[in-house]
């Protein structure tokens, strides 16, 4: 429920904050005090479009807070798939700068509009006279069976189930689209995979043979250099293991005088080994040295084919041509096998949609039970409401393959002895649900909006969605004066209505019939300001005795006279 609305600098409103009680809320006023100001203003937490110009001070940021009580709502799914943080209390707040930018949160989070008209969608109903699209959806005409039939259950294992489903058609599409581009083009991957294949290559393989020609290239250099090394530390009459061992004998000589030595002697003769051994590999790398003409030609050419494919596929290392050939391997397999793996994965489609199909089955026959009970209900209400010769008719069809639907069913026309993939099934099972209706004796049935006025489909949506309110956790319902075009004691049946449920949700309701503003737990009066520089809409709360006014006011106008002020304290029960 909402239990705080905050405005701040919105059209006629500088400041205001209003508590609402659960259960009837009544908002009056004069007409143009702001009541629908108040709406708009709520309609911004809820993710509508901002425009700065309806500002009251356009030097000053629109601020809209909102706070909500929201257990038994199931909401925290919610939360958690849009990474929101869940409070029993949670709070909705809109910034609009001057310059028009908004900034909207969810419990001091930023959230996108999207993500805060989702939720506020979960939270808060509006409704006015006008607002029939909502009746002849027909995904809400579903909602209203589907909420009387309570079948949450079954019908969530369905919608579970069913995108499931839809995800195995997408995949089941895609290799099917794999599958005949890869047979389309066999020859032209087996051609590329046997070139590579062919070629035989191994990822290391360019720069171990880049090295080895540039050695080869090079050899009478290295060669040359090799043997200059060998002779200066080895061979020469000066060579520099020669000098190590003159000065190791020195220092053998210098032993017997200081202990130090003989450890700088073995250090000596360690390094002069170590020498040896090194004289000895280079000597092994010189003497394997040596140009090879044949052996450069065959790297050479061997290059040459490597740099070729590589080029040719756009790739610069052997690695990436090996995932080439990978890559081409499956698109063969693809091409040689693929009709193997659709005729598997369709097979699972056909078993998947047969207990979709059952699902189905029991949905519907849960419909078709609640259908008459509805109408009867539906029915019932709006007499009460005095529209007794009113007439209301719910139809239950198979859902027909279209749009979407249809386009799967062509891409699998095609597949042998397989159904369409989804047919008749859709979100919430295979049942297309309309409501047909008149109001008036001897006329034929028809969609709603084109049989009744604004009133009639006022009072017909009251009589609905107090039928769902019974059966289902509603979200707080704003009515903004539905009950225009209605007076006497219809008003008092739909005053009534409306009180019956508000015993299920929080109601508020916009209105200027004395009949149900008398129903309400809690009255607001919404009024104009004049005494300031600048006219402000103010909102109070009014005590028993202030209401008794209000609705003798409503009742005779601005001077009532006792028997006004009689009849609405009979009215209010006091």
């Amino acid at each position: 429920m909402l239990q705080r609305l905050s405005i701040s600098n919105y059209a006629l409103i500088d400041n205001l904050e209003i508590s609402f009680d659960k259960g009837l809320n009544i908002l009056t006023g004069e007409t143009g005090a702001g009541k629908s100001i108040i709406l708009g203003a709520l309609s911004l937490i809820l993710g509508a479009r901002a425009e700065s110009r309806y500002f009251f001070n356009q030097q000053k940021k629109c601020v809209i807070e909102g706070s909500f009580r929201i257990e038994g709502f199931h909401l925290k799914s919610f939360f958690e798939d849009n990474d929101l943080d869940y409070e029993t209390e949670t709070v909705l707040r809109r910034e609009i700068s001057a310059d028009g930018k908004s900034r909207a949160f969810v419990n001091d989070t930023p959230v996108n509009l999207t993500t805060l008209k989702a939720l506020g969608e979960k939270l808060i109903d509006i409704h006015s006279q006008h607002a029939t699209l909502e009746i002849n959806d027909p995904d809400f005409q579903l909602l209203v069976v589907d909420s009387v039939a309570k079948h949450d259950g079954l019908l969530n294992d369905y919608r579970t189930k069913f995108k499931a489903y839809k995800k195995t058609i997408s995949k089941l599409q895609q290799l099917i689209e794999d599958s005949n581009k890869a047979k389309a083009d066999l020859d032209y991957y087996q051609f590329q995979f046997d070139e590579l294949e062919k070629a035989n290559l191994a990822a290391d393989e360019q720069e171990l043979l880049e090295q080895e020609l540039y050695t080869l290239n090079n050899a009478e250099e290295i060669k040359r250099n090799l043997a200059g090394a060998i002779y200066l530390m080895n061979e020469g009459e000066t060579s520099a293991i020669l000098q190590l061992r003159e000065a190791g004998h020195q220092l053998s000589i210098l032993e017997k005088f200081n202990p130090e030595i003989t450890e700088l002697h073995q250090r000596l003769n360690s390094a002069i080994i170590e020498l040896k051994d090194i004289a000895v590999e280079i000597e092994t790398i010189e003497q394997r040295t040596h140009t090879n003409e044949p052996r450069a030609e065959e790297i050479n050419t061997r290059l040459s084919l490597v740099y070729t494919l590589q080029k040719k596929h756009r790739v610069n290392t052997n690695s990436e041509l090996l995932q080439i050939q990978d890559d081409l391997s499956e698109k063969i397999q693809q091409a040689v096998f693929g009709d193997e793996a659709i005729e598997k994965l369709q097979k699972q489609l056909d078993t998947d949609k047969k207990e979709l199909e059952q699902l189905a089955a029991e949905l519907s026959a849960n419909r078709a039970k609640v259908i008459p009970t509805i109408e009867k209900e539906i029915l019932s209400t709006l007499a009460e409401m005095g529209m007794a010769n009113s007439n209301l008719q719910i139809e239950k069809a198979p859902k027909p393959p279209k749009g979407e639907l249809q386009q799967s069913a062509n891409l699998f026309a095609d597949t042998k002895g397989h159904n369409s993939p989804l047919g008749g099934l859709g979100d919430s099972g295979a049942d297309v649900i309309r409501f047909l209706f008149s109001a008036n004796k001897g006329h034929s049935l028809a969609e709603m909006s084109k049989v009744a006025s604004g009133g009639e489909l006022s009072r017909l949506m009251l009589s609905i969605k107090s039928l769902v309110a019974q059966n289902t956790a509603l979200p707080t319902i704003i009515f903004d004066e539905i009950d225009t075009g209605v007076s006497g004691e219809v008003a008092n049946k739909v005053g009534q209505i409306m009180e019956h449920l508000a015993g299920n949700l929080q109601v508020i309701t916009i209105t200027h019939l004395p009949q149900i503003a008398s129903k309400g737990q809690s009255h607001y009066f919404v009024y104009k300001d004049d005494e300031g520089a600048i006219t402000n809409t103010r909102i109070k709360q009014l005590n028993e005795q202030e209401r008794v006014l209000e609705i003798a006011k409503m009742l005779s106008g601005d001077k009532p006279g006792e028997s006004a002020l009689q009849n609405a304290r009979e009215l209010l029960n006091i």
